[in-house]
This record gives C-alpha cells, sequence and structure tokens, in this order.
C-alpha cells in the first residue's frame, strides 16, 4: 500500500511512478524546477528502491568547480542506479540519477504489481529531449548549473548539519569529513596541491586497457612525474583521495572515451582515461563531502598492467 511523501529519508522503500503521473510534473521541457526526467529514467517506472540519501547539496565539474544546492529541498538519490547514457549517444559519465520527490511514491514493501506502461511510456518519451545542438545534450548534469544556485560558505556549514539531521550520516561521519577538509584545505594553502609536479606540458601514455583487466596504481612520487604544478595531467585533476589506490591492484571498471560536460552539455572525448572497480571520489575538497558519488578518473599513465592475474 502506498503511503503519502513527508520528506523521503535515507532506507525508505518507494517506487517511481507511472509515466502518467511524471508526465504531470513536468515542463514542455521535460523538466521540473529545471531539472530534466531523462529517457534513461523512463524504464525505471514502477519499479521499487531504497533511498540512498536526501540531496542537500551537490558537485559539479566543468571550467570552475563547486558546490551547489538545488532550487527545492525535494531531490534524493537512490540505491544503485546510475544513469546508462544510452539515450545521449552512449555517454559514459554513469552519473547518480537525482529524482524530484514528486517523481517517487513511498511504499511498505518491496513487492508491487507488475504492470506494463507501453502507450504511457510512448506519450512521456515524446515530451522528453536529449539534445539542444549538435554537439549539446540536454540532461541532469548538463542542466546541473540551471537547475541548482550557489552555495555561500555559510550555507555550506549549514548544510553539515542538515546532512546529519536528515540522516545522511552520522555526526562522527560528518566530524571526520569536516577534520578530512581542513587538514587538506591547510596543506593546500601552505604546499600547495598534493602531489603536484613540475611540468609545463603533461605526458600521455596509452596502456589500451579493457574493461575487466587488473591494474596496479602506480606510487604517487611516479604519478607527480606527470603532473604539473596544480596537481594536472592534460586537464584531469589527482585528487587527494585518489592517493588511497596507490600501489593496490583493481580491475578497470569502464574505459573511458566521451562524457556530457557538467553545465555545459557539451559532449567531451577522453582518450587513455579509465575508472577503477571501487575508485570513488571521496570530495575531501568540499565541506562536509558530497552526495554525487562520482567516479575518480585515472589516466593510463597513473596505471601499470598488474602481473596477476
Amino acid at each position: 500500500m502506498a503511503q503519502a511523501n513527508s520528506k523521503l529519508r535515507r532506507g525508505d522503500l518507494v517506487e517511481v511512478k507511472n509515466p502518467e503521473e511524471i508526465l504531470k510534473t513536468l515542463d514542455g521541457s521535460g523538466t521540473a524546477d529545471q531539472l530534466p526526467f531523462m529517457p534513461e529514467m523512463v524504464d525505471l517506472c514502477g519499479k521499487r528502491f531504497r533511498v540512498a540519501k536526501r540531496v542537500l547539496k551537490t558537485c559539479y565539474y566543468g571550467e570552475t568547480n563547486g558546490m551547489r544546492k538545488f532550487k527545492a529541498d525535494d531531490v534524493v538519490l537512490i540505491e544503485g542506479v546510475r544513469c546508462s547514457g544510452a539515450d545521449h549517444d552512449g555517454c559514459q559519465k554513469a552519473c547518480m540519477i537525482f529524482w524530484r520527490e514528486a517523481w517517487l511514491r513511498k511504499v511498505a514493501s518491496t513487492e508491487g504489481p507488475q504492470r506494463s506502461f507501453e502507450a504511457e511510456r510512448a506519450s512521456l518519451l515524446g515530451r522528453l529531449k536529449t539534445k539542444t545542438g549538435p554537439n549539446k545534450y540536454f540532461c541532469q548534469a548538463g542542466e546541473i548549473l540551471n537547475a541548482t544556485t550557489d552555495l555561500s560558505r555559510w550555507d555550506r556549514i549549514g548544510k553539515c548539519f542538515s546532512d546529519v539531521r536528515v540522516g545522511n550520516c552520522t555526526s562522527f561521519e560528518m566530524a571526520t569529513r569536516i577534520a578530512s577538509w581542513l587538514f587538506w584545505r591547510s596543506r593546500r594553502m601552505l604546499l600547495g596541491d598534493y602531489a603536484r609536479g613540475k611540468n609545463s606540458k603533461t605526458p600521455a601514455e596509452s596502456l589500451h586497457l579493457e574493461t575487466g583487466e587488473l591494474v596496479e596504481v602506480k606510487p604517487v612520487t611516479s604519478i607527480s612525474e606527470t603532473l604539473d604544478n596544480r596537481a594536472h595531467n592534460r586537464g584531469l585533476y589527482f585528487t587527494p583521495d585518489m592517493r588511497k589506490l596507490c600501489g593496490q591492484s583493481r580491475r578497470v571498471e569502464r574505459k573511458l572515451e566521451k562524457i556530457i560536460v557538467d553545465g555545459t552539455g557539451e559532449m567531451r572525448t577522453m582518450r587513455n582515461t579509465v575508472y577503477l572497480k571501487d575508485g570513488m571520489c571521496g570530495c575531501t575538497y568540499a565541506l562536509g563531502g558530497c552526495p554525487r558519488g562520482e567516479f575518480s578518473y585515472w589516466r593510463e599513465i597513473w596505471l601499470r598492467r598488474s602481473s596477476h592475474s
């Protein structure tokens, strides 16, 4: 039996509403408060999931980076659901999908009726767009700046308390995040970017890695030799969190060839870059962390094939 929503929280069981219900929440561009409902989400209608957390803030990556908040406090993430990119020319970014509460209903059981939405599905898909130009894509990543507003420093501090209050994390977890942020911020101010190198033009290397291959992450000292004085290699930042995998072996989760850029919708070509299994961005440089769960991107020059099978 369905229950009324009253601010969904981590662990709540929800069902994605049917296409007809979702259609009623969307404007002519297929958005609710400028957040697109994407074609990749349509097949999830009628399915049930657990809420992973409320989205009180989110990071974005583009020409500039930062933290922002949605204009309405009604966005959640659900467990294990990422965008396939299938309707956006195979974008490989694999973003966690943002969900307006208006697109979900709270339910009491994991078991629900099996329903087919073929006719409704076609009507919903007819409202949704995927492109705004030859190389401009319309998706949640591309529209993230339009759907959100900037966070002031005081807002960011307030969100740390709010994350605990709504059950996204414990007080201890938040204290650990804040301590980590303070450490890395102070270190950067005193010593510069972690692992920074001395290159004015950074090198590239192609290992032609494929999904499933076992690789070893090189030591930080080797990686720093490939970086400029801002710890970037060809524009890609080696973050402090990535040091945790140095010396470890990981499987290649996916080879990256193209991703849609946050805020612009531009499809960008990637070369000699992969992401690794369980290699998630920890967002230690964002006060209080970020719920977005982005993958860390690895240049192949930072890796070597493992001698173990």
